[in-house]
This record gives C-alpha cells, structure tokens and sequence, in this order.
C-alpha cells in the first residue's frame, strides 16, 4: 500500500499526470472548434429537411414534418438514384482497397531514400482540377481516343468501344480520384504493423501468400475498416467524373424537372416518367442526340 502510494506520488506519476493534462489543454479547443464545424452545419441541415415543402409558391414552410423522407423513400426515382450512389460507392472502394493495399505495402515497408519521392508522385494526381481530369478521360475513352485506336489498331475490335457516357466510365473516373486516398490511408496502417510479426511468419517457413493472407490481411483489418469510410466518401459525393456521366434525355429531363418546380404541384415524377425513352422510339422519332464534348 505504502510503495503504491509513493509510485502515485512519485515526481514521475505527476509529471506524467501533468502532461496528460498539457495534452488535453491543447486538443480540447481544435477539437471543440471541429466538433462545432462538423455538426453545426449538419444539424442546421436536418432541421431545414423538416419543413413542409409548399409546391403552389414553391416555398418551404417552416414545421416538423417527415413528408420530405417519406416522399424520398417510397418514390422509385430517389430509392433509383439512392441505390446506384450507394453501388457505385462500394464498387469503387472495394477495387481501390484491392488495387491500394499492395502500393502501399510498398510504400510503408521500403527503406529507399525515394520513399517520398513515392508519396510525392502519389499525391500529385490529386493537384489536377476535375474538369482536366475528365477531359483526360475523355481523351483516352473517346470513340477515337488512345484506348480504342489502339484496339482497333492491333485488330482486336472492329468498331469503337462504348466506354464514355456509361457508368463504368463514372467507376473509372472516381476510382483515379479516390485511389490516392486509399493509398496513404492504409499506408499508416501497414507502417502501425510490426514488421517482426511479418518476420516471424516467413521465419516458420510461411510463404509470401501465407503471411499476407494469415498475419498481414488479419492485423490490418481495424484499420482497413477505419480507414475505408474516408476513402470511400468521396465516391458518394464526387463530381468528378461529371463529364463522363451517362447522357439520357430522359433522366435530364427527370432531373430538370424535379429540380425546376411547376406552380401547380403536379405529380412531377409520373410527369416525368410520362415522357418517351427516345432509346426506344425508331430512328426517325428520337429527337436531336444530347450535346457533348467534342474534343479536337
């Protein structure tokens, strides 16, 4: 009792105890000036989304209501929309873990004096605007772009691919935004990975495949799924790949029109839903093909 009394009131146990609260002193205003940046905005948001909606002035009234999420999740244009954000989300996170894990191994687990030359070169497609970026694809996913012209060069395709304008386009696009973003996350994970552990694997005569599949891939799972959520945020709210979106008369119409209000506060999904699929009319009934992007 007496030697644990003196270890609590030893010059170190108080030393300790007094940089603990240095530490608390110093995080506790960002941490409080983010928690209010974070949550303010949000909870000013979700009281906003609460308020009756008044088609006929196209006004939104303030009340407590939850006709706003009622509508948004019994009508089949936003349970469409809500369920291939959500798809695509956990598309491109699951192919950006599997293409980012072995990248970043290599970067958490080299000794090279050009390890942030690594970093350097890893982070710098996130300096190019999106609209550059999606010209880039455009360029290389085109009808006559680098991709198809060399497939239909060396003999493989007889007509061009219909890459751009598809959803695979979108994956494409959001997967060369949010890569770089898996990378350094599960970089810091791997580096927080003992490397004896790995040692001692391969010490038993664990193979490579082995030590990944039974110590590596096990230990790095927290911080996988820590990590992930970040990494794949921005495949839910990316506008990068705007430029390589599927162009549907229909759907822009759709968009248009749910977006644009009329004063009579008509149904505006059956209205829209009214409207021909120029897709399945004859060549002589579709209407004017939607704009795009022509590159030279």
């Amino acid at each position: 009792m007496t030697d644990t009394a003196i270890a609590h009131g030893s010059p170190a146990a108080v030393r300790r105890r007094g940089d603990g609260w240095t530490a608390t002193a110093l995080l506790t205003p960002a941490t409080i000036f983010v928690a209010i940046s974070l949550f303010a905005p949000l909870a000013i948001l979700f009281r906003y989304s609460l308020n009756e909606f008044i088609p006929a002035k196209k006004l939104m009234v303030e009340a407590l209501t939850l006709a706003n999420y009622v509508k948004f999740f019994t009508d089949p244009y936003y349970t469409a929309i809500l369920g291939t954000t959500v798809k695509i989300a956990v598309l491109v996170t699951l192919i950006c873990l599997v293409l980012g894990f072995p990248l970043a191994y290599v970067v958490a687990r080299t000794q090279s004096r050009w390890k942030h030359l690594l970093i350097i070169l890893i982070v710098l497609p996130l300096f190019v605007g999106n609209s550059v970026r999606a010209a880039g694809w455009m360029v290389v996913f085109g009808s006559k772009g680098f991709v198809n012209a060399t497939l239909m060069g060396i003999g493989l395709i007889d007509r061009p691919l219909e890459i751009m304008f598809t959803e695979n386009a979108v994956i494409i696009g959001i997967i060369a935004v949010n890569l770089p973003f898996m990378v350094l996350s599960l970089q810091s994970v791997i580096e927080g990975i003992d490397r004896a552990v790995e040692e001692a694997a391969f010490s038993l005569g664990a193979p490579p495949a082995t030590m990944f599949r039974r110590v590596l891939w096990p230990l790095a799972m927290p911080g996988r799924l820590r990590h992930a959520v970040p990494a794949g945020r921005p495949a839910v709210q990316d506008d990068g790949a705007a430029g390589l979106q599927p162009v549907h008369p229909a759907d822009q119409l759709a968009i248009r029109r749910r977006h644009r209000l009329r004063a009579d506060g008509s149904d505006l999904g059956a209205d829209a839903r009214r409207q021909p699929d120029p897709a399945a009319q004859g060549p002589g009934l579709r209407g004017p093909a939607p704009s795009r992007l022509k590159l030279p």
